[in-house]
């Protein structure tokens, strides 16, 4: 059995990461691979199973990959591949879920806390000399938000989702949430169901948590945007995707919103046309939420048992049938 690995530099690990599919046969690793198909179809000749983090699988690629059975996407989200030409194909796709949420989990919070709190802005501000300047004890650039006296939207309410709304409501923040399935209602008091429009109209923080889709992408634009409490807060570590960016860059310079926070973009690495590159209030992270060597070591583990249940029959994480 041939293993080909496309994008291994996206974890961080030297190869002895990875022996745990030598037991499977032949294992190919890259640390990075283009997205344009010809290349991919180079690299995973001969291939049965191909292991990929952010490199996308195209119709083109499904159709001429003639040995490939298995593909093993190195995340929870899977919108980088054609899930349609992969069953066509006779391609089982399996993904990995859960491996991040506390880590991811913690992200979020952290990026909330950062608009609140501005802790970052007044470190800079205090070792650039403004509180020796000072003529009080104190000084804000912006006083602190408190959660307590806060309405927070979340949007998506998988395992993520509900761990950063009971971590917010533990600090006193009333919990709004959607999801595709209302299920397993948290037991705490002021949590309430909605719809995304009333979460946007509603919640002084909103925070993006579901998967991205054909149908909800870009669905964060100038339109949603404007129905937002003047001075609301915006957070996505889900897909950059789901936000139309120039509508969002548009807001903050307006000075509607009051920030935001996102570890994830449209297009990654940023790209220097970024519309919300140097966005006002506006916090970027390199897309970090899930990167905890803890999880990818997770991550690796749970796809090695992914490829080993589909070798012996078995339907584990599959995301396409």
């Amino acid at each position: 059995m041939k293993i080909v690995i496309l994008d291994a530099g996206t974890l961080d690990f030297d190869e002895t990461a990875w022996e745990a599919f030598q037991r499977f046969g032949e294992v190919v690793i890259y640390d990075k691979t283009g997205a344009d198909p010809d290349e991919v179809l180079a690299r995973i000749e001969g291939a049965d199973a191909v292991f990929t983090n952010k490199v996308p699988l195209s119709e083109a690629v499904f159709e001429k990959a003639g040995a490939l059975r298995f593909v093993g996407v190195l995340a929870t989200g899977y919108n980088v591949i054609d899930l349609n030409s992969a069953s066509n194909a006779g391609v089982t796709v399996c993904n990995v879920p859960a491996y991040s949420t506390a880590t991811t989990s913690q992200h979020a919070v952290a990026l909330i806390l950062e608009l609140c709190n501005q802790v970052g802005r007044h470190s800079q501000s205090v070792h650039e000399g403004d509180w020796v300047r000072s003529h009080h004890f104190t000084y804000w650039k912006q006083a602190p938000l408190e959660l307590e006296a806060m309405t927070v939207g979340i949007v998506g309410f998988g395992t993520i989702g509900r761990r950063v709304a009971s971590t917010l409501h533990a600090m006193g923040a009333r919990i709004m949430a959607s999801a595709r399935r209302q299920r397993n209602t948290p037991d705490y008091p002021g949590f309430e169901w909605a719809d995304n429009e009333s979460i946007f109209e509603s919640a002084d923080l909103v925070s993006l948590h579901c998967p991205q889709t054909p149908e909800n992408t870009g669905f964060v634009n100038a339109d949603l945007l404007s129905r937002m409490k003047p001075g609301a807060l915006l957070v996505n570590t889900a897909r950059g995707g789901l936000i139309e960016e120039a509508h969002l860059a548009a807001a903050l310079h307006s000075g509607r919103l009051r920030g935001a926070a996102l570890d994830v973009l449209t297009k990654e690495p940023m790209t220097p046309d970024c519309p919300l590159l140097g966005a006002p209030n506006c916090y970027i992270t390199p897309h970090i939420a899930w990167a905890s060597e803890p999880a990818r070591r997770r991550l690796i583990d749970i796809s090695v048992q992914n490829l080993e249940q589909f070798l012996q029959g078995l339907s584990t994480n599959v995301v396409n049938g």
